[in-house]
């Protein structure tokens, strides 16, 4: 019989876990042990809680299965709190696993450090934030419960929580069972596929729209084989930025409504069927579309749910949704759409020694790719996301929704160690300035990102929305000159030529993280967030 600590390791690999990101601490300190000497994932620490979080998040978006953060109880976990709201918010599949205080220390009477209000205060705190949870205080159940729990974050894809008194790590237990998926009724999938494809098939403008959980569920492949099959124009939406990046001849573009390409724009809205696989009816997805989308004529699938027009069908997984839409779609040739996708943006930057703007980076990272081929990005929130927007469609991880500051860094780390590829990581300063201090990780690993921090001094994305304030000023903390001491090498640069000549250079150069601090004027954004703000203004000014 394996003891606690092991067999939980164990049923994390066995559930799709490649790695887990922790700090720790002492009531974590015997789960850490069994991690480190038996091997049975790689561990990776980090600096402070929330990154370790962001990585995690990261990580099991870019594998589209559960990633690993572990913590100790109360000061540790708190830490964690944001950044797996923000996993909830966007359906990433992260397990969070908390030491906690022994059996024996519960049932003391005592206050026990690290202790806020309650014993239980930390386990109901994460109720709020996870989809499934476990306090694994009984040997008996807790096979049970870890089943049952890492059963939930696949399924649902969303995170979950497991505390784990120290004093139970080493208590032998049964092995922990890998249970199978909650089928979907078969009458009920039938039933929907089969409407489906009629209102796809008698449609004028049938248009698929993917977003998150078409990447969470894996199946990305499918879908392009759905599309191709069923002749649809596929576009993304904000969230879903980078997804079907395997098929650039398919993907039309990304939905940005009123600050995106007009053609992708009237595409999605002159729809009279729109295929919605895995989309967050969000206002960051649909705050700036020119007409409200009509859900009469939609078919959404969300949250093991799909709603055809006034229908309703609830328990239809997306991936079992999926496999019965092909097995309808006919068995012909997947061959191109007709409806050819979108070129990839052509180069833009003008290799002269004027002053950067936001859209010139995109320009620039549009060079690279095209002379060296894309890498994965992690895009922290802020106009470097919406600079993204203007970059070749590559894989891609942001808080499109959430929208918390910190996650660019952390998550390019859980992009080297996820994907394997050097990731290209996209920050602006202050953000920067939450988590950037995680890349003197980076030389421990051997993990050699390209890191972009958009510096303006300023929190210029609020500035445009209240131009007036001047708590949006931020100092000059001048980058570039840390990154040699934290393990990097850093470039500051101020013009579009000195931009072009630092990508280069930087990845030329192996082994080390390489940080461009490029400096941008105060007042200047993107063009796809200056269009996305008019947009969002004008948006708000129309009766409802």
């Amino acid at each position: 019989m394996p003891a606690l600590g092991r067999a939980l390791l164990d049923a994390l690999r066995d559930h799709g876990a490649r790695e887990i990101f922790g700090i720790p601490g002492d009531f974590v300190l015997p789960f850490f042990k069994v991690i480190e000497e038996s091997g049975t994932l790689p561990l990776y620490t980090l600096s402070h809680e929330p990154a370790v979080g962001f990585a995690a998040d990261a990580a099991a978006r870019f594998h589209a299965s559960i990633s690993v953060a572990v913590a100790t109880w109360g000061a540790g976990a708190f830490n964690l709190v944001n950044s797996i709201a923000g996993a909830y918010a966007e359906r990433s599949p992260v397990v969070v696993v908390s030491g906690a205080p022994g059996v024996a220390e519960r049932a003391s009477g005592w206050q026990l450090h690290h202790m806020s209000r309650a014993v239980d205060t930390q386990s109901r705190v994460f109720r709020e934030i996870t989809c499934d949870q476990a306090i694994l205080d009984d040997s008996a159940r807790a096979p049970a419960e870890i089943a049952r729990v890492l059963r939930s974050a696949r399924e649902f894809s969303l995170p979950v929580y497991i505390e784990l008194p120290r004093d139970l790590v080493g208590t032998e237990i049964s092995a922990v069972e890998t249970l199978p998926p909650r089928p979907a009724d078969p009458d009920a999938l039938g039933e929907c596929a089969d409407e489906v494809i009629a209102r796809l098939r008698t449609a004028s403008h049938p248009v698929l729209m993917v977003d998150v959980e078409t990447r969470r569920y894996g199946v990305e492949d499918k879908v392009a084989r759905l599309a191709r099959r069923l002749d649809l124009p596929v576009v993304t939406s904000f969230m879903g930025r980078g997804l079907l990046s395997a098929h650039p001849d398919l993907v039309r573009g990304t939905y940005l409504g009123a600050a995106g390409d007009p053609t992708i724009t009237a595409l999605v809205e002159d729809s009279d069927s729109l295929l919605l696989l895995g989309v967050i009816l969000s206002d960051t997805n649909f705050a700036v579309s020119q007409r409200k989308i009509d859900m009469r004529h939609a078919i959404l699938a969300l949250d093991r749910k799909v709603r055809v027009g006034h229908h309703t069908y609830d328990g239809i997984p997306l991936d079992a949704l999926v496999d019965a839409l092909l097995a309808r779609a006919g068995g012909g040739a997947d061959a191109s759409p007709s409806r050819a996708a979108a070129p990839p943006p052509p180069s833009r930057l003008r290799a002269e020694d004027d002053p950067i703007e936001p859209s010139d980076v995109a320009a620039a990272i549009n060079d690279l790719f095209a002379a060296h081929g894309t890498m994965p990005i992690a895009a922290d929130m802020g106009d470097c996301l919406f600079t993204a927007m203007e970059i070749a469609n590559t894989n891609l991880v942001a808080p499109g929704y959430y929208a918390g500051m910190g996650y660019g860094v952390p998550a390019g780390l859980g992009a080297c160690v996820a994907t394997g590829a050097r990731p290209l990581i996209m920050v602006g300063d202050g953000a920067f300035q939450m988590t950037g201090f995680e890349l003197g990780n980076c030389r421990r690993y051997g993990w050699d990102p390209i890191v972009v921090v958009f510096n303006n001094m300023s929190w210029e994305m609020l500035r445009v929305f209240q131009p007036e304030s001047r708590f949006n000023d931020l100092e000059d903390w001048r980058f570039a000159e840390l990154a040699g001491p934290l393990g990097g090498d850093g470039v500051r640069v101020s013009t579009r030529v000195q931009l072009a000549a630092a990508l280069e250079a930087a990845h030329a150069t192996r082994g080390r993280f390489q940080l461009l601090e490029v400096m941008l004027p105060r007042g200047r954004t993107s063009d796809t967030l200056s269009r996305f703000v008019t947009g969002f203004k004008a948006a708000r000014q129309r009766p409802n």
